[in-house]
């Protein structure tokens, strides 16, 4: 993996400005990495950019393969003759500093129908034919994603769970019958994967021309309601209805006396190896044609898992398994060679999980805000770091740093901290998010990703997410007007003085 110096900015596409109520894949995309270009960043780190789930989390998606709907632009279409802004004025009354999912959803929907509507009454363009090839190209996983989108319109919602015995179980000829009934479903939500497709390379595209690598996220479990698990009972823990008999989760620790149940159905991690792990391999494939570079998210679920009984509404029972380990790993080398990933290794890293990340050599992680617990020898403190690491102020789970400053930190804590990134008496809130990144820049880490708002000094109201909350999550969205010119320079600056300004191209 490239071991150059560089830096670059972690945001997602959802939190982007637009016209449109959501960030997507537009004007605004192109623009951000203009803005990457200018300040010398190589990197732009993103969230998963899947079909969102319950919440509008991006980590529960009805699918791992497919992209969000929600994050295509509606320009081109415009440009194509399928929309017009009549039919987007909808779109424009909705807020432009966060997302309102409960507005946006039924609205952007909406849209989308229309634009499949005029696309499909001339099926003889050739844009058709590119939608057909494209098609084909991914019939692995587009094909069950469709009719499962589809049915799942059809069903008002519902989980596939709770459709008809034959469809849960996938008798052949309810398939058939399905795909017979629901045609017309499944080519719309074939149509929306080729319009995020098409947008999607477009801009990575642009961003390759400009010697910027696209940062992706892969959650190690999927959700329970979702085209995978339907699509592919036989290697996840489910009983013959479908439901979870072991669900995914952490054990209690100081801060959550319960532990944390998430829920996500486990894998047949023995089934997965008998087949030579094809449906992880499929995963990854996919992920890399998305992305430059993927974080592995809960790395360690590779190395042991928290097994939780299905039936249970807490995390004390549970008990730790053994994941697949370095057979997993060889497997995916053996496939595409050195593989550009990031291991999440935030939490509790045992030696076996530090031994599985650096047998493989994968980065791990550094995250400033977990760095002013227990003294000189934290190890997330920048004169710990190392070279093969990712140093953050923070991520999209933590606070911004200056929230962070203000509201979380113990006064042990906040001395502390206060003394390390050398922060003036006088007002340190106001440049404790210059003095960070500063701090991360110096570092001796290969990588530096940092959070937008921690560029522009935002505070706990640039939050994206709480964990174990529901609320406003996921909603988060920056306006132009609130990066100033001074801090672009600094940036651009900061990444020169240390070294991060070489490109991959140079």
């Amino acid at each position: 993996m490239d071991s150059r110096r560089t830096s670059g900015l972690l945001l997602p596409v959802s939190a982007l400005p637009s016209r449109y109520g959501i960030g997507d894949l537009g004007p605004a995309a192109f623009q951000f990495a203009d803005l990457l270009t200018r300040t010398n960043q190589r990197l732009w780190q993103v969230l998963p950019v899947g079909p969102i789930g319950p919440g509008a989390s991006p980590y529960s998606s009805s699918s791992t393969f497919a992209g969000n709907p929600l994050l295509i632009s509606p320009e081109p279409l415009v440009e194509d003759g399928l929309l017009t802004e009549d039919d987007l004025a909808p779109l424009t009354e909705l807020p432009a500093d966060h997302v309102d999912y409960a507005r946006l959803v039924p609205r952007k929907r909406k849209v989308l129908r229309t634009a499949f509507r005029r696309f499909r009454a001339d099926v003889s363009t050739p844009e058709a034919t590119r939608v057909q090839q494209f098609r084909a190209s991914q019939s692995a996983w587009l094909d069950d994603y469709a009719l499962y989108a589809a049915l799942k319109d059809a069903h008002g919602g519902s989980a596939w769970t709770e459709w008809s015995s034959a469809l849960v179980r996938r008798d052949p000829e309810a398939l058939k019958r399905a795909r017979d009934e629901h045609e017309t479903a499944i080519e719309r939500h074939v149509y929306w994967q080729y319009l995020f497709h098409r947008q999607w390379t477009a801009l990575q595209a642009y961003c390759h021309a400009r010697d910027i690598r696209l940062f992706g996220d892969l959650p190690i479990y999927v959700a329970p309601d979702s085209a995978d698990v339907w699509a592919h009972q036989e290697r996840f823990r489910l009983d013959d209805d479908g439901t979870p008999t072991s669900v995914a989760g952490v054990p209690p620790d100081y801060f959550s006396p319960e532990g944390q149940r998430w829920g996500n159905p486990l894998y047949r991690w023995d089934r997965m190896e008998e087949h030579d792990f094809a449906w992880w391999t499929e995963r990854l494939r996919r992920a890399f044609e998305l992305f430059d570079l993927v974080r592995l998210d809960h790395f360690r679920g590779f190395d042991e898992y928290w097994s939780i009984p299905a039936g249970h509404d807490t995390a004390i029972d549970g008990s730790w398994e053994s994941g697949p380990g370095a057979a997993f790993f060889r497997a995916m080398e053996d496939e595409f060679g050195e593989l550009p990933v990031v291991a999440e290794d935030l939490g509790i890293v045992t030696d076996s999980v530090g031994a599985l990340r650096d047998t493989f050599d994968f980065p791990g992680m550094a995250v400033l805000q977990f760095a002013f617990g227990g003294g000189p020898d934290n190890d997330f403190l920048p004169h710990h770091h190392r070279r093969n690491m990712v140093a953050y102020t923070g991520t999209h789970d933590n606070n911004t740093i200056v929230g962070w400053w203000r509201d979380d930190l113990s006064d042990k804590e906040r001395n502390f901290a206060h003394s390390y990134l050398n922060l003036p008496d006088t007002n340190p809130d106001e440049s404790v998010h210059r003095q960070a990144l500063r701090a991360m820049m110096a570092s001796v880490a290969d990588r530096v990703v940092t959070p937008l708002q921690d560029v522009i000094g935002l505070g706990s109201e640039g939050r994206i997410n709480t964990p174990g909350t529901m609320g406003d999550n996921w909603a988060w969205r920056f306006t132009p007007d609130q990066i100033a010119e001074e801090d672009e320079t600094r940036l651009a600056q900061l990444t020169h003085l240390y070294g991060r300004a070489s490109g991959y191209g140079d």
